[in-house]
């Protein structure tokens, strides 16, 4: 299976700004978002981008996307949502860019940051070509967070470490419900596999998710989690645990805690840890602290 399509959902009528946002990247350049995320999918060898988007959002992507001159015309494209009904159908709505090939898939919303030679994207890809299946990537997540996150239920492919076989998918599950029904042997107690924000899916999702609209009849919203959760059912269909974090620019200071991380990893970071500390400093010799 060979991965060349990639699909950006940022559709969200409460979110669909935060792609636009601008951040500096590891290199100390300026770039959006979104911007950042299209170079992810292009270090994996993607040769086309399809952006699902907002009524009306299309010239505000184009603009901040053809600044950076990476896509030609025929390379990119922009998808409208024309009503907010999920997430799942977010990602349908690029049903015919996708035609009858996987495709990768990221999320608007989040900022990614490999600590390994190779980039998130081009870690997932290498997998799901190799495995010739559907991969989602995930990370190890406080229960916390579980309000925030689709989570997996699997067991540890043998001979790898990282690679789990799906066996459950529930989106946004109490801690109560992912302690019957989603522990993953191995993990520490208390952390539970979670959607990362990246996945490498098969046409098989488009089809579960064409079905799963229809009996919605636009009258409640599709998750993808649902339509993964059919998947795995299905097909073979693997989680990777990437050597990588992911970062929420949606949430309070997610931003700001992107961008740190980001800096942080990057050819700036001693400047930017002498800036924190004098930051630091100053906070605690002011006098309304004494």
């Amino acid at each position: 299976m060979k991965v060349r399509k990639a699909v950006i959902t940022a559709a969200g009528r409460d979110q669909r700004t935060l792609p636009l946002q601008t951040v500096v990247d590891r290199e100390g350049i300026e770039s959006s978002v979104l911007g950042l995320l299209v170079g992810e999918a292009l270090s994996a060898g993607i040769e086309q981008v399809a952006v699902v988007v907002a009524p009306g959002d299309e010239d505000a992507y184009a603009d901040v996307l053809g600044s950076t001159g990476r896509l030609g015309r025929d390379e990119l494209c922009f998808i409208t949502q024309d009503r907010p009904l999920g997430y799942g159908h977010a990602v349908y709505c690029a049903n015919e860019f996708c035609g009858d090939e996987p495709f990768l898939h990221l999320v608007g919303d989040h900022l990614y940051v490999s600590q390994s030679e190779k980039s998130c994207a081009q870690q997932i890809v290498e997998v799901a070509e190799v495995q010739d299946c559907a991969v989602s990537s995930v990370q190890a997540t406080r229960e916390t967070q579980l309000p925030y996150y689709g989570t997996i239920g699997g067991r540890r492919v043998a001979g790898n470490r990282d690679l789990y076989e799906v066996e459950t998918v529930i989106e946004k599950p109490t801690p109560t419900e992912a302690e019957l029904r989603l522990i993953v042997p191995g993990l520490r107690a208390g952390h539970y596999l979670c959607f990362f924000g990246m996945h490498v899916l098969t046409p098989t999702v488009m089809s579960i998710l064409e079905q799963q609209i229809a009996d919605a009849k636009g009258e409640t919203s599709v998750s993808l989690s649902g339509a993964l959760a059919v998947l795995a059912t299905r097909e073979k269909y693997l989680a990777l645990e990437e050597e990588a974090r992911r970062y929420d620019v949606g949430v309070r200071y997610g931003l700001l805690i992107a961008q740190l991380a980001l800096v942080l990893s990057g050819q700036d970071r001693e400047e930017v840890l002498v800036r924190i500390l004098e930051l630091l400093a100053h906070r605690e010799l002011s006098p309304s602290r004494r």
